[in-house]
């Protein structure tokens, strides 16, 4: 059976996400900003002999499934169809993968990235040299958006003043930034989609000419350990092997791929 949740469900819900806060940082997130009574988002479960076995979220137009188990690849994939609009579905390969069949329309954009988790950091960091990493302050923001955008793979990225100022107030991303003796900001890394379990890293750079003197793994350092320290499980997303050696050599370790499928509209 596939009904509705609402926060009459919260505690079977957490249930089965809760336990894997990295895998479901995207899911937990969301509930935890909007609930389960909200116009952007909805949230379906399946049950089997009264037990919560799946969930469907959808945020927008994304939808976002997660199962441990088998479960109702065609229920989810009628309340998927039934939104007449382009749509988004995402999430574990593992998960995605037999849902694609039933999802009856154009695929408009595929992509699958490596992601990647981490709960400790696998050493201990130097405590006095992570204090050269420090937090970005709002006068700092167009000064860390133009480094940003000087970095050949971040050139097109979506990065902005009211992003940043949004993140600060609501709590659900921080950044730390490096400057070489001269004051040259040369590197930062930051959060998104900051939830009470979990934190997606993002905007891992180096200004060009900088790299290969530490900058970035400082910053890394320094926010990854201040996120543990709370308690939380930290996740990725990274598009090659080389990426991923300097992610691991901190302690992070893969989960799967993570599918993104955008979908064309319903012929009207």
């Amino acid at each position: 059976m596939i009904r509705k949740l609402n926060k009459e469900d919260h505690e079977s819900v957490m249930a089965l996400i809760g336990h894997k806060p990295a895998e479901n940082l995207f899911l937990i997130g969301d509930i935890e900003t909007f609930g389960y009574h909200s116009d952007i988002q909805d949230i379906w479960g399946q049950f089997k002999d009264d037990e919560l076995i799946a969930v469907l979220l959808r945020y927008d137009k994304n939808y976002i499934p997660f199962s441990e188990q088998q479960y109702d690849v065609e229920g989810f994939a009628e309340i998927i169809n039934h939104d007449s609009m382009q749509v988004e579905v995402s999430g574990l390969k593992h998960i995605i993968e037999p849902l694609q069949p039933y999802i009856n329309r154009g695929v408009r954009k595929f992509s699958e990235t490596y992601y990647a988790k981490c709960t400790g950091l696998s050493y201990e960091v130097a405590k006095e040299k992570i204090k050269k990493a420090s937090y970005l302050m709002p006068s700092e923001y167009h000064e860390n958006i133009e480094m940003l955008r000087s970095i050949p793979e971040f050139a097109l990225g979506n990065f902005s003043i009211e992003s940043r100022e949004r993140a600060e107030k609501y709590n659900s991303g921080r950044t730390y930034i490096v400057r070489n003796d001269e004051g040259t900001m040369v590197a930062s890394a930051s959060t998104t989609a900051e939830n009470s379990q979990s934190a997606m890293i993002v905007g891992v750079g180096t200004r060009p000419g900088f790299e290969r003197r530490g900058f970035a793994t400082l910053c890394m350092e320094r926010l990854c350990s201040e996120l543990i320290a709370e308690g939380k499980s930290l996740c990725l997303f990274y598009d090659n092997p080389a990426a991923g050696k300097i992610y691991k050599r901190l302690g992070f370790t893969d989960i799967g791929m993570w599918t993104m499928i955008r979908y064309e509209g319903l012929p009207s």
